[in-house]
Order: structure tokens, then C-alpha cells, then sequence
């Protein structure tokens, strides 16, 4: 999960560098939604579950699963705008923030300051390391795993380390676009005049500096992300849910305070949160709704936000004992299905009435 959590950071450092967390008026609105997408789902946990064993999985409603919202928006095509695609992809970004934030908050162990220290202080080498230009992949391997080390010692849950590591890489090339053409126009005119007996040796030359150059263009980022990319989506992911999915599915668990605080959550309390708190940001003029988004598109958006499974999966094995785990994940799974259903069943309702009133969403900007 710390792999997992690593993609996480390059995501979030994408959106900050490039993406709508840039520009703050662009990313008031989404900031707004998911602080409401967080706070709510725990008060209406606390407030469901009443106290006694249990009480310290708030955490978990508070978790969108950001893999399955974007798959579910994408299943709808073209008839949701733009618009509503950016803005619960950047809530569904900010709110892994808040997920990490509260896992590195409230669900570490007691914390050793010497093993933080010597994380922090990998960190800032690593940092260093890579300012002065320091290029082979196995250095930062060796110094991940270090940190990652350090940070399971420490008491600080080990994931935090892998988004701090995501947030530490560079998301500018080390050359520019233009320097593979000049690059490629140097050794073609060099290839021209040579006629040594080692013109073999010199081609091979040729290529190596003509493929060192090219990968150099792309940042260090995106090389990261398009690699672990396929590992995440196929490979850890799969494995998290086969090996934290298995709940036995029985009718009386729906009574289980845990099971109906974290459903309650994750259906209820996401899209309220989310559509109270982008009002609020709203109608105090700190952000305006995108086009071809609607309130009542929103919070059918809000609905499909409910859907915590990996997320949620995974603070519920932080948050609670063994003898309630159970129940935290059949709320999970309950809440994730509900809110589905329900997100899938608004978003289409409410789009095709817009649309019919003559509104069509907004293309998608070339």
C-alpha cells in the first residue's frame, strides 16, 4: 500500500504543479466539497454510532475511493460535462489529502523520535540529492526504502512516507523538449562524416545518447507514474481487496452500530457534506460551480463520492479491533454499494433532465 499511497503523491503533486489545486479560486470550490465530504461522514458516524467500542472508526466514511468515482463518471460518457469530470477528480484528490492526513494524525502508533528524525533527515538528503542532478533510479530505491523503514519504526504509518515521497519528485524535465531535436540533429551530422572501421561502435553511441536524451525530456513524474501505474491498477489493488474484502454477508450485521455508522457515512454524509460545503463556498463568492453543473448534479455527484472501498477498506484495518473489523468492512461494502447505485441512478436522472431543458455540458476544452 505504501506503492499505492506513493501514486497517490504523484497524483496530488500533478494537480498542484499543473492541475486545478494551481490556480486557489479553481481549487476553492473542490477544497470546499471534500472538507465537507470529510467532516460530515464522521459527524454522522459519531453521531449513528453513539459511542463505546468502535467510536474511533470515524475515520473510515471519510474516504472516497477515487479509482471506482472516476471509472463510474467515465461509464457515462459524454453526458456529464467537463466541468463536473475536473471537479470530483480534484475533490477526490484533495479528499486522499485529508485521508492521509488523518492517518498520519489519528491513526499512529506511539511515535519514536529518533527513527522520525532519521526519516526526515533521508528526506531532505534525498531532496538534496536530487537538486544536484543525481540521476540513477537504485539511489532513490535504496533511500525510499530507508525512509520507509524509518517511518514503520517511528510510529508513523509507513504510507505517509510514500506520498511524501510522491510530493518530493520533480515534475520538470531535466532537458528541455527542444534538446532531444538539437541532440538528434548533432548525431545525425556526426553519423554523416564518420567513416571509421568502428562506425558499429559509434551507431551504438549514437543510439544510447539519442535514448538517454529522449527519456530525460519526460520529468521524473510522469516516467514514475506511467511505470507504477499498471502495478497499482493490477497488481496491488486487486490483491488489497481480494485479501480485506471478505466479510460474510449476513442481515444481521446491518444492525451492528459500526456496519450502520459507516453506511450512514458513506451515503448520507457525503453528499450533504459535499453540496453544504461548496454552497457555503459559493454563496461567500469564494468559488463559482463549473459549467453545466447543476446543484442537483452535484449532489448526485456527492452520492457516487460515497464510495470508500479501498480507502476506507484500509483505515477500517487502522481504525478498529479485530473483533469489529468485520463489520466496518460489510458497512464499507453496504455504503460503497449504496452510493453507487444511488450517484449512478441521480447523475443520469438529473443530466438527462438538464439537457433536456436545453442546457447540453460543456465540451471538453482542446
Amino acid at each position: 500500500m505504501t506503492v499505492f499511497f506513493l501514486v497517490v503523491g504523484l497524483e496530488i503533486k500533478r494537480e498542484i504543479v499543473f492541475g486545478e489545486l494551481r490556480d486557489p479560486r479553481k481549487a476553492a470550490l473542490p477544497a470546499a466539497a471534500a472538507l465537507g465530504g470529510m467532516v460530515v461522514p464522521a459527524g454522522i458516524y459519531l453521531l449513528v454510532h453513539g459511542g463505546g467500542p468502535g467510536a474511533g472508526g470515524w475515520g473510515i466514511p471519510m474516504a472516497t475511493d477515487i479509482a471506482f468515482v472516476v471509472g463510474f463518471l467515465a461509464l457515462l460518457g459524454s453526458r456529464i460535462s467537463w466541468g463536473l469530470k475536473i471537479l470530483i477528480l480534484t475533490l477526490a484528490i484533495v479528499d486522499d489529502i485529508g485521508a492521509i492526513l488523518v492517518i498520519a494524525i489519528a491513526y499512529t502508533a506511539d511515535n519514536s523520535l529518533s527513527f522520525l528524525a532519521f526519516g526526515t533527515a533521508d528526506f531532505v538528503f534525498l531532496n538534496l540529492l536530487c537538486r544536484i542532478g543525481v540521476r540513477p533510479v537504485p539511489v532513490y530505491v535504496i533511500f525510499g526504502a530507508g525512509i520507509w523503514l524509518a517511518f514503520l519504526k517511528s510510529g508513523v504509518h509507513p504510507t505517509v512516507a510514500g506520498v511524501v515521497l510522491g510530493l518530493l519528485t520533480p515534475a520538470s524535465p531535466w532537458f528541455a523538449r527542444h534538446s532531444l531535436a538539437k541532440v538528434a540533429e548533432g548525431v545525425a551530422h556526426w553519423l554523416g562524416q564518420d567513416r571509421d572501421a568502428d562506425a558499429s561502435d559509434h551507431h551504438e553511441e549514437a543510439v544510447q545518447l539519442l535514448t538517454v536524451t529522449a527519456q530525460e525530456t519526460i520529468s521524473p513524474l510522469d516516467r514514475l507514474e506511467t511505470a507504477l501505474h499498471p502495478w497499482v491498477a493490477f497488481g496491488i489493488m486487486p490483491l488489497f481487496a481480494l485479501a480485506n474484502a471478505g466479510v460474510r454477508v449476513e442481515l444481521a450485521a446491518v444492525a451492528e452500530p459500526v456496519a450502520l455508522a459507516v453506511a450512514a457515512g458513506l451515503v448520507f454524509g457525503k453528499p450533504l457534506g459535499i453540496v453544504a460545503f461548496s454552497w457555503a463556498a459559493v454563496t461567500l463568492g469564494l468559488a463559482k460551480l463549473p459549467d453545466g453543473v447543476t446543484w442537483k448534479v452535484l449532489f448526485g455527484a456527492g452520492c457516487l463520492a460515497g464510495i470508500g472501498f479501498t480507502m476506507s477498506l484500509f483505515i477500517a484495518g487502522l481504525a478498529l479491533e479485530p473483533e469489529l473489523l468485520s463489520a466496518g468492512k460489510f458497512g464499507t461494502l453496504l455504503g460503497s454499494v449504496l452510493s453507487t447505485l444511488l450517484g449512478m441512478g441521480l447523475l443520469i436522472y438529473f443530466v438527462r433532465q438538464h439537457n433536456a431543458s436545453g442546457s447540453m455540458p460543456a465540451p471538453r476544452p482542446k
